[in-house]
């Protein structure tokens, strides 16, 4: 397996990995906010992992958020945006790949903390942010009342 990091030449690679963990969104929407990221190296990052025979397997995005990060006690902290793999490939240690990359990168920016979210309902990644390290800090629900006429 190779980690790389994405860059004009697999960018595309990256956008049909990221329509299959959001296939809600537009295909070139995801080639757009792909090549972005590609802008604000000093921001944010996206690696991608290759099989053997140089398919992409997987993908981790993060970005530095200098905001209030539920859970975190610093600013900056590294927050993972988005991290998929293949179903063939999972549970083969690509995730963690990904994962021990974007912690490289965060540490690289001068933060302690990488931080990252889930939705409650959705129990494999909560395991699976158990077995790369994470710690469950808490849980939030959040409202929003429609206040315009």
């Amino acid at each position: 397996m190779d980690i790389r990091a994405v860059d004009a030449g697999n960018a595309a690679a990256l956008a049909e990995l990221r329509a299959q963990l959001w296939p809600e969104d537009d295909a070139s929407a995801h080639l757009g906010e792909a090549l972005d990221a590609l802008e604000r190296p000093d921001r944010a990052v996206a690696y991608l992992a290759f099989d053997a025979g140089g398919a992409a397997v997987g993908f981790v995005e993060a970005t530095l958020r200098h905001d209030y990060v539920n859970g975190t006690d610093d600013s900056p902290v590294g927050f993972l945006e988005g991290l998929y793999v293949v179903p063939a490939q999972r549970r083969r240690g690509v995730g963690r790949a990904l994962v021990a990359a974007v912690e490289d990168w965060t540490r690289g920016r001068g933060c302690a903390e990488l931080a990252s979210d889930a939705l409650l309902d959705n129990a494999a990644s909560h395991a699976a942010h158990a077995a790369y390290g994470f710690e469950e800090t808490e849980r939030v629900v959040y409202f929003r009342k429609i206040v315009r006429g």
